[in-house]
């Protein structure tokens, strides 16, 4: 019997042009609807690692008090520093800064790392949120510009605070992140900024906040102003 020779097809097999544009679109909707999620996961975690490094350092505000009669230290942060203009209108505040050592040096002995002091979404400043225009740029990043990302109500210092000082402990700001962009929405504030582009940036940034009973919490602008307002 004679076997008949089947035909074979020598043309190649794959992927029409028109199913490959179908696995990039697909590819290309998937990627659209994950990285944001990935992007706020990221985000979110930042967050808790900040949180985390107030929760620490207020930790380590306690064991200084502890030492100290219970008397909060006596030092800054770079914004009095370097921007002590900020403190012209308070003469008897001002004269103390010159001999005034930074705070993220005098709790060092009570951390276990000087990277506390960083925050992970430190992605530098332009402008100081609190007192625009005034300038005040670190660039990559104000921890590696100054030592800390973060902010003390210094005025705490000034006055010797201790302890029991504060009349709403539960409601009075002692750190805070340097800028409210790095865990909110927007980009940072520029000196270009006009008054409205302000407002509207300054109500779309958030700060971790480290509060006189040392609980942390994040906080809107309105907020941490709220905050600042509490009478010491």
């Amino acid at each position: 019997m004679k076997v008949s020779a089947v035909p074979f097809d020598s043309r190649k097999t794959g992927f029409t042009l028109v199913e490959l544009l179908t696995v990039i679109a697909i590819l290309a909707i998937l990627a659209a609807l994950l990285f944001p999620v990935f992007a706020k996961a990221k985000s979110a975690a930042k967050k808790t690692q900040c949180i985390s490094n107030l929760r620490q350092i207020g930790n380590a505000i306690v064991l200084y008090m502890n030492d100290s009669d219970g008397i909060f230290p006596h030092a800054l942060d770079a914004s009095d520093k370097y921007d002590p203009q900020i403190w012209a209108q308070f003469p008897d505040y001002a004269a103390q800064i010159p001999n005034m050592p930074f705070l993220k040096d005098v709790l060092q002995p009570y951390l276990k790392a000087k990277d506390v002091f960083r925050c992970p979404s430190d992605s530098g400043t332009t402008i100081l949120d609190s007192h625009f225009p005034d300038s005040f740029v670190s660039a990559p990043s104000m921890y590696l510009t100054y030592g800390s990302s973060y902010f003390f109500r210094t005025e705490i210092a000034f006055r010797s605070f201790g302890d029991a000082s504060f009349q709403l402990p539960t409601e009075t700001n002692v750190m805070f992140d340097g800028a409210g962009h790095w865990h909110g929405d927007g980009p940072p504030l520029t000196i270009n900024d006009d008054p409205q582009t302000v407002f509207e940036l300054l109500h779309g940034y958030r700060y971790n906040c480290l509060f006189g009973d040392m609980h942390v919490k994040s906080l809107t602008y309105d907020q941490l102003q709220t905050a600042w307002a509490t009478k010491l």
